[in-house]
């Protein structure tokens, strides 16, 4: 269901003031909260799984969420006064207002990247970069922690200016940063579980109008985070040749192809560029992260690029050869193993 201007204007009466107070809130009791938290990591640390930069020992992981709390909080509302300037100085669905909030789009996924690898001490590897120009792009990217929803804005959009066009989920709404960004340029919210597929599923394709040799589409399309849990829970509802395919999967979930497929047919025609990225699994949660999971991992961010041209135009076709593809990631992930 579409939503009205009074539903839209419902939330961001609330979202917006929240955001602002919290950040007030944190920022006013920061000093305690750090104490706070340094304390709780000296008293009861947590050790860090994994290998890291400065050697083992406590990952202090209660302080780099302090921290975090604040720089999150202050790049949300440095967006949001950002966004509010745009408001007041272009004009509604003009190029200007479009040019501007795309360009305030690459500096907050940017800002929030760079805070994420200075608190948690990330090391991020690039490979395959110089395949993701020129456009028109569909990006298809897995999904497996809080964190990789940044990769795409800061190696496709930042790198390569790149004005991408993404295909989300609805429940993001409830950001405001990306409440209003998100409804000036073309990018759409998917209502998951909504009984208007046909028009969900069309106005997926909308987004693929157009786009032009700096543009491109973005997908997730697992649909959700990957966890063990989620693969037996997809595994379990599947049936035939659809449950093979998804036992071969072992780092992956299965695509759900409502609108990967809308994609791939839809015009105009564009190269496919696969995004895999390995070292955030198991951070699907605040938690994982508090347990200092996150902290000294080194990020390997790989894509791959099919020409237009390769897509084959029946479905059944194109069914088997994004399977492919998406199979060929996970066994690049297996081989971290």
């Amino acid at each position: 269901m579409r939503e009205t201007v009074s539903q839209r204007f419902a939330r961001r009466v609330i979202t917006i003031p929240a955001t602002v107070v919290a950040f007030g809130v944190v920022a006013f009791g920061f000093p305690l909260m750090l104490m706070v938290a340094l304390a709780t990591d000296l008293l009861a640390p947590h050790p860090n799984p994994l290998p890291r930069r400065g050697g083992e020992g406590a990952s202090f992981s209660s302080t780099r969420l302090a921290v975090a709390a604040l720089c999150f909080l202050a790049v949300e509302n440095l967006g949001l006064v950002l966004l509010g300037w745009t408001w007041v100085s272009t004009s509604a669905h003009s190029k200007t207002r479009a040019s501007r909030t795309f360009a305030i789009q690459r500096l907050y996924t940017g800002w929030h990247l760079n805070w994420v690898s200075w608190v948690f001490s990330l090391t991020f590897v690039i490979k395959g970069a110089e395949l993701v120009l020129p456009g028109p792009l569909l990006v298809f990217v897995r999904h497996a922690s809080l964190v990789d929803v940044l990769i795409p804005g800061a190696f496709i959009a930042n790198v390569h200016k790149v004005e991408l066009r993404y295909v989300l989920k609805r429940e993001l709404l409830f950001e405001p940063c990306l409440d209003l960004a998100g409804h000036w340029i073309p990018n759409h919210f998917v209502e998951r579980g909504g009984k208007n597929t046909e028009l969900e599923l069309s106005a997926i394709a909308a987004l693929k109008g157009g786009i032009g040799q700096n543009e491109g589409v973005i997908i997730y399309p697992e649909g959700t985070r990957f966890s063990s849990r989620m693969r037996e829970l997809t595994i379990g509802k599947l049936e035939g040749a659809s449950k093979v395919r998804a036992e071969k999967l072992r780092h992956l979930l299965p695509i759900r192809l409502g609108g990967a497929m809308t994609l791939l047919g839809a015009e105009p025609q564009a190269d496919v560029l696969f995004v895999g990225h390995h070292g955030l699994e198991g951070l699907t949660r605040l938690g994982d992260i508090w347990r200092g999971s996150l902290v000294g991992r080194t990020i390997t961010v790989q894509f791959w690029r099919e020409k237009a041209e390769h897509v084959p135009s029946g479905d059944e076709a194109r069914l088997a050869w994004v399977n492919e593809r998406w199979q060929l990631v996970d066994d690049w992930l297996e081989e971290f193993e």
